[in-house]
């Protein structure tokens, strides 16, 4: 599989989105943008069609605002993703734990190495344990249905996706949500960190069920209340 070539891009769309952002914590305001378009148009969820305006493009990030703009149940784009904590995953994991011990000689040897350090099959596994907990985490709400299913595949296909990922990808979104068998992907308590914040940047934790898919992650993932604090507070401020 080429699972880090994949989200090698998807952190470089969310770097985009960072940089492109007009809303509050880094996110793109991608509600403002089809909030905007659709006066434009007329108006209405129809806005777009027929019109020549592919709205997808209008989400920034590609594959990654698929993943939690097309939903059912709420408006196309809903939430502002957390862009920049995806940008800087492994890095911002590693300045949370380290704040959340006051401890800036945290040892690498024992609690692993941070995504952007990593080479080889070592970046290959971290990727499908990101790729997998972002899946899992804009899934967690119920609501993506076949249709969005295949736009999300077809996205990531767009970027690159080899055959075994794409079918890698068709299971990760059927598959049924187990927060259990998701942490036990992690291969370091590094890992557990930058799954743990991947699944903040993309939930919105005012819905009931995607915070209670947070809880049971990081009960899951073994972290404590501390360095759950540190992580949303970076995912906030990234």
């Amino acid at each position: 599989m080429n699972a880090s070539r994949i989200l090698d891009q998807i952190m470089k769309q969310a770097g985009g989105g960072r940089q492109g952002s007009g809303a509050p914590g880094g996110g793109l305001d991608v509600q403002g943008m089809i909030d905007s378009l659709s006066s434009q148009l007329g108006g209405g969820r129809e806005a777009g069609k027929g019109s020549g305006v592919d709205m997808k493009s209008l989400l920034g990030g590609g594959a990654l605002g698929l993943l939690v703009g097309s939903k059912r149940g709420r408006k196309l784009g809903g939430k502002a993703i957390k862009y920049g904590a995806i940008a800087g995953v492994g890095m911002l994991a590693w300045k949370a734990w380290q704040n959340s011990r006051g401890d800036a000689q945290a040892d690498t040897a024992r609690e692993g190495h941070a995504m952007e350090q990593l080479e080889g099959d070592a970046r290959e596994q971290r990727s499908l344990e990101l790729l997998q907990a972002v899946i899992m985490a804009a899934r967690a709400d119920g609501h993506i249905d076949d249709r969005e299913r295949a736009l999300i595949t077809e996205q990531i296909d767009d970027l690159g996706a080899d055959a075994e990922l794409h079918d890698w990808v068709q299971r990760q979104l059927e598959a049924p949500l187990d927060a259990q068998a998701l942490a036990r992907q992690a291969d370091s308590p590094q890992a557990a960190r930058e799954m743990y914040l991947v699944s903040v940047a993309v939930i919105d934790d005012q819905n009931p069920m995607e915070r209670a898919w947070l809880d049971q992650l990081g009960g899951a993932l073994g972290l404590d209340d501390g360095i759950r604090q540190a992580l949303e507070r970076q995912a906030l401020e990234a």
